[in-house]
């Protein structure tokens, strides 16, 4: 494995699944190449922990979950950069904001 920036979208990526899983996110990672193309229900799989959200929040924390997803892409040339996550992450607070 060569270290580069990419590791590091690599790494968010799994700590913001493990953020919204409330475990280390190993077993949904390994799954990840076969279940992309099909529908994950998040629902069935975040932390019970978490409180009940309202839709708005709900829209929020699917489109971080698909964002963190892209940056578990097994080709690193195909992750976004750091850069591109966070005007992603970005957009969404403004968008909140408004």
């Amino acid at each position: 494995m060569k270290v580069t920036k990419k590791c590091d979208v690599y790494s968010f990526g799994v700590l913001t699944l493990e953020l919204l899983l409330g475990k280390h996110p190993g077993e949904f990672i390994s799954l990840l190449p076969s279940s992309i193309g099909e529908n994950v229900n998040l629902k069935d799989i975040l932390d019970e922990r978490l409180q009940p959200y309202t839709l708005r929040v709900s829209d929020e924390i699917i489109s971080i979950a698909k964002l963190a997803i892209t940056c578990l892409d097994p080709n690193p040339e195909s992750r976004p950069t750091m850069k591109d996550v966070s005007q992603e992450l970005s957009k969404h607070r403004s968008n909140r904001c408004t």
